[in-house]
């Protein structure tokens, strides 16, 4: 199963795709999808529209695993956020790709096994579950292969 874990912002939107197969992991590849801070926020979303068009077509996923939002104190930012995630959803629904949405506890305890786990953990788990030589950059990608690695171990239970 190809799947494609996604980190979603609207600034930077980490993306992450594996093989997964039986219990062997192959990385594909991973990275982020940028817009530029002087584009309006419209065109923001008109661009990660396209990019996310452009890498579903790209890597062909059969699943797509995103980070459910949580609001901590910046409201403002999290709707903005909320914003670009709708557009990725409709992206991947345009793209007939299936769609998962993890929470970080969920994604902590699929890739970690305990759900208070710190961020290097996982991103060191991330580097050793695919074999990589060094922990995925940036982080947004590295959350991204950390998405698609819980989808993996979740798709069992579908």
């Amino acid at each position: 199963m190809r799947i494609m874990g996604i980190d979603p912002g609207y600034a930077t939107i980490g993306f992450g795709v594996v093989d997964y197969q039986g219990a062997k992991w192959t990385p594909v590849q991973h990275g982020v999808l940028l817009t530029p801070a002087e584009m309006s926020f419209p065109e923001r979303l008109m661009q990660i529209y396209e990019d996310m068009q452009y890498v579903l077509e790209q890597y062909q996923p059969q699943a797509v695993s995103i980070e459910k939002l949580f609001f901590n104190t910046n409201k403002t930012t999290g709707i903005m956020v909320a914003e670009a995630r709708g557009v990725i959803l409709l992206a991947c629904v345009q793209k007939q790709v299936s769609v998962y949405e993890y929470t970080p506890l969920q994604v902590k305890s699929a890739v970690v096994g305990y759900g208070k786990a710190e961020k290097k953990q996982v991103m060191d788990m991330t580097r050793r579950i695919l074999h990589l030589s060094e922990i995925p950059k940036p982080d947004d990608a590295a959350d991204a292969l950390a998405l698609a690695i819980c989808h993996g171990h979740s798709a069992r239970l579908f």
